[in-house]
């Protein structure tokens, strides 16, 4: 087993008509052991940002603080929050690589290959949205 599958996780985010979704799992498991059913895989960055992280949960925490300072040390030069765009690069560059950015649906975790076929046969392009509002994380 590798150690990128040691905590498991599913995560799939999605682009509609002026509207995104993105959902994940709460489980956090070492393998077929449960340990908690309140994991935060979603983080928020920005009012307009949302950051989703899977794999081994230790690394995906320090990861989002890493991200979260540098968030706000732009945040004090720039005097304004960041666009998306510039954050995926943020990501890119700290983690020394090329990342295109998905114009329909990204899928993470351990369950991908069950998420791609499930993305694949819901997504449409310019879907709409059916709800208004977005729980605080």
């Amino acid at each position: 087993m590798s150690i990128f599958e040691y905590n498991g996780s599913a995560l799939v985010a999605m682009v509609g008509k002026n509207c995104f979704a993105i959902a994940s799992d709460r489980r956090l498991g070492v393998q077929l052991q449960t340990i908690a059913t309140d994991f935060q895989r979603i983080s928020k960055i920005h009012d307009r940002l949302l950051l989703g992280l899977s794999g081994l949960a230790t690394d995906a925490q320090t990861l989002y603080q890493k991200l979260v300072f540098r968030h706000k040390l732009y945040q004090l030069r720039e005097d304004r929050d960041m666009k998306p765009e510039t954050f995926a690069s943020l990501v890119s560059a700290l983690l020394y690589e090329k990342r295109e950015l998905a114009k329909d649906f990204v899928v993470a975790g351990t369950t991908s290959e069950s998420l791609y076929g499930a993305c694949e046969s819901m997504f449409k392009e310019n879907m709409v949205c059916h709800f208004s509002c977005f729980p605080m994380l």
